[in-house]
């Protein structure tokens, strides 16, 4: 019983002492390994048939400021579209989200071909059982319990399974382009929102500044008609309508105050603000430019520039090969397996040596499972057909949007000369009508139509102009050319 007891103790200190040896080992390897492996590389999204590709900015997910002019004070920073598009995108938690996924799928192809790499294990075992034990219950191995100790490691590699792991981390390599090319459409996405939303705030500023200029004139024409009707030159009928007037001129500038406030929340929501923060915005290029005459030519290059359009074509490209995987498990597989190990503490009757190894190679064959396999790659190829069909449908789509912008740009450009000339013609009426009014030749009503048509006139200009630029903007996202 003492020689037991002492026999257990010995046991407990050798594996003890085992253990804390393997474990400082291992730390060492671990630590040499990943002194040895590169980082997972971080993935930059693909540009494809531009070269031009937007960079990844730093700080995914984090907040930037705005990267502005320091304004006086009491003066609002200026903002550009650029610095606007730019800001979108570096604050924007769509393109973080989209630019994480890309991220977490090349650790999926990491993963995948992990499968044609060797498997290594190591392991440490200390046994007590009573002398001449034979037999343990809840194992279908030969067992054989004796007192021992010991420590061991083995490692399994792949030679071959005839494509099947190949035509898997080909497919993660596709998927992860096509969200590579994902990330890039979100972020032409979030770059039309922010042409959108500064357009829309320009806009409602220029409109505010005309519901200003027609408050102004009527005020002046309301202050000229009260000191006539005072001093008998006028009815207090002139007096009223002059006042309707001014009283329809302070609404419009109430809804156009509003109107600015909420395009700029729209503006900084778009540009990943948790908070309000109001801008002088400033357009890049005062020019206005025609837009392009071929439409066929602008179809030929969203063929080529779409990223949502590649990354369809990529998805498809991955499914078939995942196919042609799931069709190769109906395959054999060959791998090699190995282990060697050694027994310090042992009963000296039954073990001759104090280590063992051996190494092999074993070979499986599929025979029958329920024609799972068979159902899988079928399942396989039929999903691949329908992202083909994805794709077919969105490139459909893309001829229709592509030519629908197209029509709507140049269309919006007709409208900007047009409305130039009405604005011209509405002012020339104006000062007509005030001339003959303070004359005497014409009625307060004549002057309140010219005021109403001049007002009418100058907000369809100032509309016509950046609706144009803002079709401008669909042009360029329709046919992948979003800065």
């Amino acid at each position: 019983m003492a020689r037991q007891t002492g026999l257990r103790l010995r046991l407990s200190g050798l594996f003890l002492s085992m253990v804390a040896a393997c474990s400082l080992s291992l730390h060492g390897q671990t630590t040499s390994i990943k002194s040895q492996l590169p980082d997972a590389p971080r993935v930059s999204l693909m540009a494809f048939a531009r070269q031009s590709a937007t960079p990844m900015p730093e700080g995914i997910g984090q907040a930037a400021s705005a990267q502005t002019d320091n304004p006086a004070p009491g003066q609002h920073p200026r903002l550009t579209q650029s610095d606007a598009e730019k800001l979108a995108i570096k604050n924007n938690p769509r393109v973080s989200v989209a630019r994480l996924l890309a991220l977490a799928q090349h650790q999926v192809v990491r993963e995948t071909r992990a499968a044609e790499l060797p498997t290594g294990t190591a392991s440490i075992t200390a046994e007590d059982a009573e002398n001449a034990g034979r037999v343990s219950a809840g194992s279908l191995t030969a067992s054989r319990l004796f007192e021992h100790a010991g420590a061991g490691g083995g490692f399994t590699q792949l030679i071959t399974d005839f494509g099947r792991t190949s035509n898997l981390v080909a497919s993660s390599k596709l998927q992860e382009k096509a969200q590579n090319a994902s990330a890039l459409a979100s972020t032409e996405d979030i770059v039309l929102a922010a042409d959108q939303a500064f357009f829309n705030a320009l806009q409602a500023q220029a409109l505010l500044k005309v519901a200003e200029q027609n408050v102004s004139t009527r005020q002046t024409t309301e202050t000229q008609v009260s000191e006539m009707t005072k001093n008998k030159l006028k009815s207090t009928l002139n007096l009223s309508f002059a006042d309707v007037n001014l009283s329809q001129g302070k609404l419009l500038l109430l809804d156009a105050q509003n109107n600015v406030d909420s395009t700029m929340a729209a503006l900084d929501a778009v540009l990943g603000l948790d908070r309000q923060e109001t801008y002088d915005l400033v357009l890049d290029d005062a020019a206005l430019k025609a837009p392009p005459t071929d439409a066929d030519q602008l179809l030929q290059l969203a063929f080529q520039q779409r990223p949502d359009l590649q990354a369809l074509n990529l998805s498809q490209q991955a499914a078939v090969k995942f196919s042609h995987a799931e069709r190769d498990q109906m395959l054999p597989s060959i791998s090699a397996a190995g282990t060697v190990g050694t027994v310090p503490i042992r009963p000296a009757l039954y073990y001759l040596n104090n280590w063992w190894g051996g190494i092999g190679v074993n070979m499986n064959i599929p025979i029958f499972n329920g024609f799972l396999y068979s159902a899988q790659a079928k399942e396989a190829s039929i999903r691949a057909q329908a992202v083909s069909e994805q794709s077919r449908d969105l490139r459909d789509r893309i001829v229709r949007d592509v030519r629908t912008a197209w029509l709507a740009s140049n269309t919006a450009y007709q409208r900007v000369a047009v409305t130039d000339e009405l604005l011209r013609e509405a002012n020339l009426a104006l000062k007509l009508a005030q001339s003959r009014y303070q004359l005497g030749l014409s009625s307060i009503v004549e002057l309140s139509q010219a005021q109403f048509q001049q007002t009418d006139a100058a907000i369809g200009n100032t509309d016509a102009q950046y609706q144009y630029r803002l079709a401008l903007s669909t042009l360029n996202y329709q046919i992948g050319a979003t800065p």
